[in-house]
């Protein structure tokens, strides 16, 4: 700041120009940036909400379609009789096996135990993180282990194709019903996408599948798979037994399928108003994905490079996969890495290619959604990366899902930082064009400046007349001539403001004298602040009038402080013959104190003459007003002597004032004397107990009709020839 002061005033015009200049360059272009920035982020979240809106659309459509579909697919009679003929066979394995030489348990057993061991354990070992038991797994009864010999273990088509197989060369019953219906269904699961189809009797045994897994021809209700999400689901539609209805249940890891993720819808069959059993349909996790990635048309959908639009569940966990697995699953695995996501989780995420229940979504956008809140915020996604998220809750029963459109805020704001960059450019040109242009103006806007200090420094030198001179170089009629001409007023000026402070200093300390005492008064001028001090021998006097309360009520504001004035003016006066110091009033009480600036050898009995004239002051008050006896005022008075303190308290408001001792028992005296009478301090009493006539009063004093307890612990004394009798009608 000292450097700077130091500059000529070129220097700072040449500074304040381009201060100035560039202060409305950089407010010019940060309105513009922040507007720009406010106009793309508004359409970047309208973009988003209406991709989301979109595929929000289409999910809870498609979900609506299979409901209604699945509910049109239990109701058909085809699908009635396929689970009526397949539930029948089913049972006729169970109680009448078959014990032909080529059917006999020896002969399917083994194979069907190497199937497990060699192709569904392993499998399913490696996407668990664990070893699985065979005998957990393997089917019990007689009728499951014959059909998933016949159609998975003997099967001769691979896993996922076991589907294809339609009638083995068992000459059971049951693969003639499996050849009359399987192309029915087979044909169904493969026009409409679904991953697999299930029917399941009452009890819950599943005696029939599309795709041939390891829950085919097990049961729901006990064995390997009795706590799947599929089992809960036959469950709670078993115990609807309602027609037109259908129940979803939401993705988990699904033990046939080697743990991937699966979700289910299940309908009731009924036969007449006989329910006969569930209808369950695996739904397809590359449906959901391709409704939420456009086909994986991501750009198509308006999402640019780096938007995408995913599910999240309750648990916060995707339902369908991510943009960045997609295209490049190495790079989102190391970001997950880098986010200390655990290696089974990217174990998991690497075996099923799917983020689906590995995902983990715990982001502000997504916590709203879930609470049943839509909106668009920047937020940081699962990658924690900086997103423009737009979010809303799915309307789909019995799924509490959200869904999430995003696009990275990087790639969203590349249009203003581009902008960003072309106004930096832009502001460097025009601020080197406005520093030229500010050096040249500076130059002639501080040519007349120089006349007018050499003018001024000839005034300095005492040339007075220097003054016409320069209303003739610079009578240019602008500021610079205005100014030269009025040096003269401002001299003149100067000499009447001078003239003016000295009378207002002698005002300021005539004011002061007439608050403080002489000796406080001076300290206060000289600056003192912190005043005070200790005083001896003095003598403090409290009163307090009586009766002016109920002499108030009946007077006017202005009458009140009318006779308060007078009295206490009447007091000031009587003051000065005896002196007494006035140190301050509180409504209709006055402290007065002798001794304090002047020393009095006889500061007692000035203080006792001052109070006898308060008692003739305060009759003659009375007289004068023809106050009635009710209604006049009277006096009470404390006087002590002693030690005290004086000093000036406050810094807004000063207040002179006195403490101690003997200013609280004059206090507690004046409180403690009957009315109409002076109550003195024993050592008070001592001294002028030849020259006055006083009478003890101890313990307790009769005032208003009340005892008053003397706060000195010895006897005080009253002066007897003046006491008058208490009146109990004065307050």
């Amino acid at each position: 700041m000292r450097s700077l002061i130091q500059f000529s005033i070129k220097s700072k015009l040449i500074a304040m120009l381009l201060v100035v200049s560039s202060s409305s360059i950089i407010v010019t272009a940060y309105i513009g940036y922040q507007s720009g920035e406010s106009n793309l982020t508004s359409r970047v979240f309208k973009q988003l909400t209406s991709v989301r809106a979109s595929k929000a659309y289409q999910i809870e459509s498609y979900f609506k379609t299979l409901r209604n579909h699945i509910q049109t697919i239990g109701d058909n009679p085809t699908t009635i009789a396929a689970l009526q003929e397949f539930d029948l066979n089913y049972r006729l394995l169970e109680v009448k096996p078959i014990t032909t030489p080529d059917k006999l348990p020896d002969r399917y057993e083994p194979k069907l135990t190497e199937y497990y061991r060699n192709q569904f354990l392993p499998r399913l070992s490696k996407a668990e993180q664990g070893t699985s038991m065979l005998d957990f797994f393997k089917p019990k009864n007689f009728a499951s282990r014959y059909l998933q010999y016949h159609y998975i273990a003997a099967n001769s088509n691979p896993v996922s194709k076991k589907h294809i197989l339609n009638k083995p060369k068992d000459g059971s019953s049951y693969s003639v019903v499996h050849a009359k219906f399987h192309p029915i269904f087979r044909s169904i699961i493969e026009k409409f996408g679904y991953y697999d189809l299930f029917l399941i009797n009452p009890e819950g045994q599943i005696v029939y599948t599309v795709y041939k897994e390891t829950d085919f021809a097990t049961n729901l209700n006990q064995g390997a798979y009795n706590e799947t999400n599929l089992a809960r689901l036959v469950t709670q539609v078993r115990q609807e037994k309602q027609k037109d209805y259908a129940r979803l249940i939401d993705f988990e890891a699904y033990t046939p399928s080697y743990g991937a993720p699966a979700a289910f819808i299940a309908t009731p069959i009924f036969n007449g108003s006989e329910f006969i059993g569930v209808l369950a349909v695996q739904i397809p996790v590359n449906e959901v994905n391709n409704v939420m990635t456009g086909n994986r048309n991501w750009e198509s959908d308006g999402l640019g490079k780096s938007g995408e639009t995913y599910l999240v569940g309750k648990d916060y966990l995707m339902r369908s996969v991510s943009r960045f697995l997609v295209e490049s699953p190495k790079e989102y695995l190391e970001t997950l890495r880098s986010l200390n996501v655990s290696e089974k989780n990217l174990d998991r995420i690497k075996q099923y290619e799917t983020s689906i229940l590995e995902q983990k979504v715990e982001t502000d956008g997504a916590r709203e959604a879930l609470a049943g809140k839509q909106g668009t915020k920047i937020i940081n996604d699962y990658r924690n990366i900086p997103v423009l998220s737009s979010y809303a809750p799915l309307n789909i029963d019995e799924l509490n899902w959200v869904i999430m459109s995003e696009i990275d805020l990087a790639e969203a704001y590349e249009p203003i930082y581009s902008f960003e960059r072309q106004l930096l450019i832009s502001a460097t040109i025009l601020m080197s064009v406005v520093t030229l242009l500010a050096m040249g103006l500076a130059y002639l806007f501080v040519k007349p400046i120089a006349q007018l200090i050499a003018g001024a420094r000839r005034v300095e030198a005492g040339n007075m007349d220097a003054i016409a001179q320069l209303d003739t170089h610079l009578d240019t009629g602008d500021e610079f001539g205005e100014l030269a001409k009025s040096f003269d007023d401002i001299v003149n000026s100067l000499r009447t403001q001078t003239d003016l402070v000295e009378a207002k200093n002698l005002e300021n300390e005539q004011l002061l004298l007439s608050i403080f005492p002489t000796a406080i008064a001076k300290r206060l001028k000289r600056g003192e602040k912190n005043i005070a001090e200790g005083v001896s021998n003095v003598a403090v006097l409290y009163s307090e009038l009586m009766g002016f309360g109920k002499l108030s009520a009946s007077l006017s504001d202005r009458q009140i402080v009318g006779v308060l004035n007078d009295l206490v003016s009447s007091f000031d006066e009587v003051s000065e013959r005896y002196g007494m110091e006035k140190i301050k009033t509180i409504g209709d009480r006055y402290m007065a104190v002798c001794g304090l600036s002047l020393p009095y050898l006889d500061h007692d009995k000035r203080a006792i003459d001052f109070a006898l004239e308060m008692l003739v002051i305060v009759r003659r008050f009375n007289h004068e007003r023809g106050l009635q006896l009710n209604a006049q005022l009277s006096i009470r008075i404390g006087i002590s002597s002693g030690d005290v303190v004086t000093g000036i308290v406050g810094k807004q408001r000063l207040i002179y004032d006195v403490w101690g001792e003997t200013v609280n028992a004059a206090n507690a005296l004046m409180i403690a004397c009957p009315i109409g009478a002076i109550l003195v301090s024993a050592n008070v009493y001592h001294r002028l107990e030849d020259l006055y006539d006083f009478e003890p009063v101890g313990g307790t004093a009769e005032s208003n009709g009340k005892a008053n307890l003397v706060p000195l612990g010895t006897i005080a004394w009253c002066l007897k020839s003046i006491q008058q009798p208490a009146r109990t009608d004065i307050y």
